[in-house]
């Protein structure tokens, strides 16, 4: 059951290419009727988020209807990258071989070896990222909430409604990936679907935020190294004295939604073509975040990136091992090389 189906697909998820042989399986969507109906549309202009469904709507800002909410934690840059630049992007994307993945999806992977269950991390095999997609990186410095952002995995994916390509709620883990969460997307505009967490603190590692500081203060700001580094000191004082901080939420940023109405249990947030957008603190720890079939109409491709925890960092305990893997990550090749493509195309001519 959890061996990889051809189509790439394993366990419990499927897609439209291994779904043809399961008769009478059919794949319920993780949305209910009832959730659509009290949904909220984030807005990227106003940073609010609005009564509805159709992710479109954000468009008719500042007409919204309804009563918009404040929703911290994301951020979203329209236009990242120039129309010439996206072209570019995909030429290169697409000369490199795609590995399968599941529910429909295909990708291409770079980054150190992790393994979540065993919290095992292995950078041996970890050389860096194609040259290409270097000034995606560098352009992460003029984003605010990115100031010190130090890439350790790079992910493409793709996403075909051929395949019925989505992925299924869920948090990315807390052990080795970091806070912030930048995503490129590419082709389309879609839509991330944040679900309220309510699970328990050992899935996807959660329990790990407490034993370090969160990189971005409730107030938005990118905390340096020092107070990242003082933090972690009052939270080993607690861990030495054996105590529990009532306080722990702050540390990291777990801001809750302004008082005075009832927080919503599903949020639907923008990825507009060619924009960057950023999931922190409480979307980020808080919230379980996936894409729905119907939400990619044609070919979608993103770029998502990850960062390592603090703990990992030159002010945390695992600095060593962190360095390691920080050092792969200022790599950068050519792709024809690496892949001996234009050995390729010189045995076709």
């Amino acid at each position: 059951m959890f061996q990889p189906r051809p189509c790439g697909c394993k366990g419990q998820r499927t897609c439209l290419v291994c779904e043809k042989d399961m008769v009478g399986q059919e794949t319920a969507c993780w949305v209910t009727p009832r959730e659509k109906e009290c949904a909220y549309v984030y807005c990227p202009e106003c940073d609010l988020a609005w009564p509805g469904w159709d992710t479109k709507q954000w468009k008719c800002h500042p007409n919204h209807q309804g009563e918009g909410i404040p929703f911290p934690g994301v951020k979203i840059i329209q236009d990242f990258i120039s129309e010439e630049e996206e072209r570019d992007l995909m030429n290169s994307i697409d000369e490199v071989p795609w590995d399968l993945s599941q529910s429909g999806r295909r990708k291409q992977n770079y980054g150190p070896k992790c393994n979540f269950k065993k919290r095992r991390v292995k950078a041996d095999t970890f050389s860096g990222y194609p040259a290409f997609t270097k000034y995606l990186q560098e352009r992460f410095n003029s984003v605010d909430v990115l100031q010190g952002f130090q890439t350790v995995e790079q992910c493409s994916l793709e996403y075909s409604p051929e395949r019925g390509a989505s992925i299924d709620p869920h948090v990315d883990d807390c052990w080795i990936w970091g806070e912030r969460i930048p995503t490129v997307s590419l082709l389309i505009d879609s839509t991330l679907t944040l679900r309220k967490f309510s699970g328990p603190e050992t899935k996807y590692n959660l329990i790990d935020r407490k034993s370090y500081p969160s990189v971005v203060g409730v107030n938005g700001n990118v905390r340096g190294d020092e107070e990242i580094r003082r933090e972690f000191e009052k939270i080993h004082e607690e861990t030495d004295n054996d105590q529990e901080s009532e306080n722990s939420q702050d540390k990291h940023a777990s801001t809750s939604l302004a008082t005075g109405f009832v927080e919503p249990s599903l949020v639907r947030i923008p990825m507009p073509q060619r924009s960057l957008l950023v999931l922190y603190g409480p979307p980020r720890y808080d919230w379980e975040h996936g894409i729905l079939r119907e939400d990619i109409p044609s070919r979608r491709v993103c770029i998502t990136y990850r960062e390592l925890t603090p703990t990992y960092l030159p002010c945390g305990p695992k600095a060593d091992i962190g360095e390691t893997i920080l050092q792969a990550g200022k790599v950068f090749w050519d792709h024809h090389r690496h892949y001996s493509l234009d050995r390729e195309v010189g045995a076709k001519a």
